[in-house]
């Protein structure tokens, strides 16, 4: 599917933008279904997003007692860390609004070795997609109402980075990486490409100009670009807010 790419003014206004296309995802979701499935993103790019959604008129259009967060990458820090996206999405968001904390599912990030958080975290998202199979050979994939990504300027998004064999996962839903070209350079956890394409919808926010070169090529050649953001191809739709430094 072709990107829908919905250019702003500013970062401020591409994330009361966000904020009101999350809010009318939420109220579809819930509609329907009578949950919301959002996965949070890391990074600087989301902050003012996430302040936004506990404002109005954003706030009371979610409905947050049927609203469940995950994410779709995690620094392996402890969970009061600056550099935890957690810790982000905490002090943000979820402290502010009436979210259950049976409905945050956070990456347990620091509780055994990447490669068992790994697994624990793809076990909890088994247990909550496929409650009744809880069948670690099932390969089919959960459906996440919404995913929320970023990109850094070596086009990686979640914890997906240039030249790593996490790239290449077609069949576990979490994996570890080492990261250690990333910033920090800290192991991580991440969802991976066959889980992020099976979403309802993937939204990226990307804003600065550092970014343009990048996006040109994704949106420009989406089956020829290398960078791991160029993987994103959801089943559903994918959206790009980016503000005028990238336009």
């Amino acid at each position: 599917m072709k990107p829908e790419i919905r250019t702003h003014q500013s970062l401020e206004d591409l994330s009361r933008a966000a904020a009101a296309y999350i809010c009318e995802m939420a109220e579809g979701a819930v509609k329907e279904r009578g949950i919301f499935t959002f996965v949070l993103s890391g990074g600087t790019t989301p902050r003012l997003l996430y302040e936004e959604l506990t404002k109005e008129p954003y706030a009371s259009r979610v409905d947050w007692q049927h609203t469940h967060l995950f994410w779709g990458d995690e620094r392996c820090v402890p969970s009061d860390n600056a550099d935890s996206n957690f810790y982000l999405a905490f002090q943000t968001l979820i402290s502010w609004v009436n979210v259950p904390p049976s409905n945050i599912h956070r990456i347990p990030a620091t509780i055994a070795s990447p490669k068992a958080v790994a697994a624990e975290y793809e076990k909890t998202l088994r247990e909550f997609f496929q409650p009744a199979a809880r069948s670690d050979s099932s390969t089919s994939f959960p459906s996440f109402d919404l995913v929320l990504l970023g990109m850094g300027v070596d086009g990686h998004t979640a914890s997906l980075f240039p030249g790593d064999t996490a790239l290449e996962e077609r069949t576990r839903w979490v994996v570890a990486v080492e990261g250690t070209s990333a910033s920090p350079p800290v192991p991580r956890i991440t969802l991976t490409f066959p889980v992020i394409n099976e979403a309802k919808c993937v939204l990226f926010l990307a804003s600065g100009s550092s970014k343009l070169k990048i996006l040109q090529e994704i949106v420009n050649n989406p089956h020829t670009a290398t960078y791991p953001a160029a993987h994103v191809r959801p089943s559903g739709k994918l959206l790009w807010f980016i503000d005028e430094g990238l336009a």
